[in-house]
């Protein structure tokens, strides 16, 4: 028994090792990637899911392309602690009622808690808690380059506007 655990062991080695490569030709992916079709749907039953159990202001922002942590990324808000924890438990429910597998994390604290779904990530805060990191902020692209313009001015090229 061993002797099969260590060359499990240095088996995973060697694929990690592999995956790990510049060469997107030779890296072995670490799991097959849904369909987008698949992960859309997996979207939709967790907007539902958190629809159902009254929770504010559902966002869900489309990050595939942009990350390889997900295709979906669903950021939404409940008004306490208790239905924040409480949408994340009925959440984990309905995806492993689905077949879904899920990990959460921050469910004890109840300020912000993440559920991991594999192609879809939700985040659900407290109103203020989400108002503090402003992860819509972070993960909305502008699809024009030319509207990706910074929100403020430096203080010299604004102090070289007013003199001029």
């Amino acid at each position: 028994p061993g002797a099969l655990r260590r060359q499990g062991r240095q088996r995973g080695d060697a694929e990690r090792q592999m995956c790990i490569r510049d060469s997107p030709e030779t890296a072995i992916p670490t799991r097959p990637k849904p369909a987008k079709a698949q992960s859309s749907k997996l979207k939709d039953l967790i907007v539902a899911s958190l629809d159902d159990d009254k929770a504010e202001n559902i966002v869900a922002l489309d990050i595939a392309g942009r990350t390889a942590m997900a295709d979906w990324m669903v950021i939404a808000s409940g008004r306490s602690t208790r239905q924040v924890a409480a949408m994340a438990d009925h959440l984990l429910e309905k995806l492993k009622e689905a077949g879904h597998r899920a990990s959460s994390e921050g469910k004890s604290v109840g300020d912000w808690v993440l559920v991991d779904a594999g192609d879809v990530i939700v985040h659900v805060f407290r109103p203020e808690i989400r108002e503090l990191y402003q992860l819509e902020r972070m993960w909305s692209f502008p699809d024009d380059a030319a509207d990706a313009k910074p929100k403020r001015k430096r203080k010299k090229a604004a102090a070289a506007e007013d003199a001029a």
